[in-house]
């Protein structure tokens, strides 16, 4: 069971990674030629490009709130842009600023297993138990005498409890530690999806208990074929499992009558560069299971079946709009 631990990323390239996360993400669409800039200092130096992939994970993560609190976000004392230029500054920060981060989208970039956008990547535990982790996604495992714990740092995963060889006769629990509270259970399969401040779970097989972090003392059982949503503070109830859930670890994008722009998004979390949606367009529906391993396939697919164009400056920057009437 190896580790992806990498050496230390220049300090000076994650400052220009997040220079440029703020320049591209800044509202306006970037002129063709800051594209060509941009390309052009991802290729100077392998340091330009694992530091952009590392600014891309930090977008991820932002990216993931649900609107309105993505809005509520860009509102708060600490806008999108000044979050993202903190990027910077926290990437060359002293060790104890990290250790005060120690569950927020930072402390992903020095977690013990990661995968870059569009990988996917399943790890093997020392009890038999298997992980599988979706795209961009950072984890810790912490198994000792009393517990098997998996720590998600970000993104997603899916995970296969197996006996606990150690202890048969009393096994260990298998927990899941996230920002927003903790998953138990001693037989499951189920995955986990932290976004933003929110998590949520998909149980598959067998049953798991979810603890709110504000009030761990407090679980609420959820069993095979149900998903909830919680955050430190609480949860929503538990609803049936959406079409779908789960199929990401087969390579499977499920859209069951979803929106356009909820489309874009999901697909976004599997290629770099950003995909734009124009609201003329948002609340447009569609339905079918889509192959992530192609996402230019997917792009081209979607004015087969509805009323858009997809406009592609760079396979970096795209925009799905609404068809011109000529067209």
């Amino acid at each position: 069971m190896g580790s992806m631990r990498e050496a230390p990323l220049d300090r000076m390239a994650l400052r220009q990674a997040a220079q440029w996360l703020m320049r591209l993400h800044a509202g306006a669409e970037p002129a063709p030629e800051a594209f060509q800039e941009w390309e052009r200092w991802r290729a100077q130096s392998p340091d330009n490009e694992r530091a952009w992939q590392r600014a891309q994970q930090f977008n991820t993560q932002f990216s993931t709130l649900p609107p309105d609190l993505a809005r509520a976000a860009l509102n708060r004392k600490m806008p999108r842009r000044k979050a993202l230029a903190t990027l910077g500054g926290m990437a060359v920060g002293l060790p104890a600023a990290w250790a005060a981060w120690r569950m927020a989208p930072w402390s992903s970039w020095a977690a013990e297993y990661r995968t870059a956008t569009g990988v996917r990547r399943e790890i093997r535990l020392a009890d038999g138990s298997t992980v599988q982790m979706n795209t961009a996604s950072a984890m810790d495992v912490a198994f000792d005498a009393t517990i098997r714990r998996v720590i998600l740092r970000s993104g997603e995963i899916l995970v296969r409890t197996a006996t606990d060889p150690a202890h048969p006769a009393m096994a260990r629990p298998f927990l899941v530690s996230t920002e927003s509270g903790a998953i138990r259970t001693q037989d499951a399969r189920f995955t986990v999806r932290q976004s933003g401040p929110d998590c949520r779970v998909s149980v598959l097989d067998g049953a798991v208990e979810i603890a709110s972090g504000n009030t761990p003392s407090q679980r609420l059982r959820v069993t095979a074929g149900q998903c909830i949503r919680f955050d430190k503070t609480g949860a929503d109830p538990v609803q049936a499992l959406p079409a779908g859930a789960g199929e990401w670890a087969r390579g499977v994008l499920v859209a069951d009558n979803m929106r356009l722009a909820d489309f874009l998004d999901e697909l976004a979390r599997y290629r770099p560069g950003i995909v734009r949606c124009d609201p003329a367009v948002a609340d447009l529906r569609l339905s079918g299971g889509f192959q992530l391993q192609d996402t230019d396939r997917i792009l081209s697919l979607l004015p087969i079946t509805l009323p858009v164009r997809v406009t592609t400056r760079t396979r970096y920057w795209v925009t799905v709009e609404a068809k011109s009437a000529s067209a």
